[in-house]
Parts: C-alpha cells; sequence; structure tokens
C-alpha cells in the first residue's frame, strides 16, 4: 500500500436520503443486509481500519463495531468533504501517515481492487489524490487523500467552498478508471429503482 502508514478508510454516512423518504441510508437493507455492511464487505480487506462519518447519535450505528465520526461543528451539514476531513484527522490522531481512502455509504458494489488501482494511480502521476472514475464519469467522493490534505479541505469549507472535486483538484488529482459494464461498480443508491437494480446485479 502507498503512504509510509498504509490505507485507512471512511465511510460517508452523512447525508439525508431524502429520496429514499429520508432516514439513515446506511442501514436500508440490500439483500437483506445494509448497504453499509456490504461496503465494508468489499472495503474492510482491502485497507487498516475503517470509520464511518455520521452526525447525530452513534449508538444507532453501534451492530457494525465502528468508531462514528461527527462532522466539526463548524462543517457540520456542508456535505462529503466535511466527512472526508473527519475521516483525515481521524486518520491522523490514529494511524500517523496513512492514507485516506474515502466512500460513500451508498455504493455496496465496490471495487475488491480499489485501493490497489488507486494506489497505482498516484503513483504514476504524482498527484496527492486519486479518485475513480467509471463510463467517463468522475466518482470524486471515492478517492485516496494524503494527510497534508487536511488544512487544505479546512480551509475550503471556511471559505464556503465545499466541493469535493474541486478541494481533489487543487491538490493535484489523478484518475483511476474502472469498467461500467456489465454492472457499474460505483452505482450510487438513490432511490428505490437503484435498489432494485442493484438486487438484480447481485443476483
Amino acid at each position: 500500500m502507498s503512504g509510509s502508514g498504509g490505507v485507512v478508510a471512511v465511510v460517508l454516512a452523512g447525508g439525508a436520503a431524502r429520496r429514499m423518504g429520508g432516514g439513515d441510508k446506511a442501514v436500508r437493507l440490500l439483500a437483506g443486509r445494509p448497504l453499509l455492511s456490504h461496503v465494508l464487505a468489499r472495503i474492510a480487506p482491502q485497507v487498516l481500519a475503517v470509520a464511518l462519518n455520521a452526525n447525530g447519535d452513534p449508538a444507532r450505528f453501534a451492530a457494525f463495531g465502528l468508531k462514528v465520526l461527527p462532522d466539526d461543528a463548524m462543517q457540520a451539514g456542508q456535505g462529503p468533504l466535511a466527512g472526508v476531513l473527519a475521516g483525515l484527522r481521524w486518520a491522523a490522531s490514529e494511524h500517523p501517515g496513512a492514507l485516506l481512502l474515502s466512500v460513500p455509504t451508498d455504493t455496496p458494489l465496490l471495487p475488491e481492487d480499489l485501493v490497489t488501482r488507486l494506489s497505482a494511480a498516484l503513483a504514476a502521476s504524482g498527484a496527492a489524490v486519486a479518485c475513480a472514475s467509471s463510463g467517463g464519469r468522475l466518482h470524486p467522493v471515492v478517492a485516496l487523500w494524503p494527510p497534508q490534505a487536511a488544512p487544505v479541505l479546512a480551509a475550503a469549507l471556511a471559505a464556503g467552498r465545499g466541493g469535493v472535486q474541486a478541494a481533489a483538484a487543487s491538490l493535484g488529482l489523478a484518475v483511476a478508471e474502472f469498467a461500467a459494464a456489465p454492472v457499474d461498480p460505483f452505482m450510487n443508491i438513490n432511490d428505490p429503482a437503484a435498489l432494485a437494480a442493484a438486487e438484480a446485479s447481485l443476483r
């Protein structure tokens, strides 16, 4: 793995899931298991440790056995970039030198070689951040971040610039391209139709 401290991951679960009727998308069932369980099954074997970024009462995620990282009070509600920053601060505290993999909780089909290929994109490019792409579409929330990104992200959030792609690009962005067929591994479960499509792909 790249980086002196290996790679750790944060699963971003701060969204409101409005198109799914509200509530925690992480615990919506897909093929009888919570979405978060699918993400963990794909990601945990690739990294040293996993934490969950979510606001509110952390006890509702106790069954998953993860450290729950809330957004900083000054950045709560500013979207996934605040969750990435929370993950970077956790990584710096508990896994010094580690790169941080960020993934959303609603992408249950993530590639099993995600870290390897993002790390290779970093090594080949000399960029600071690597994100995934499929079918010619960038997925900036699925990315590998260096420890030194934290102050850059904090400054962007303080200035009201919460875009993940812009923040990554400001650091230098490499891209790892993945095949989108037969099934896009970065399919988002944003609505009941996507949930049904993911069920079909898992069958």
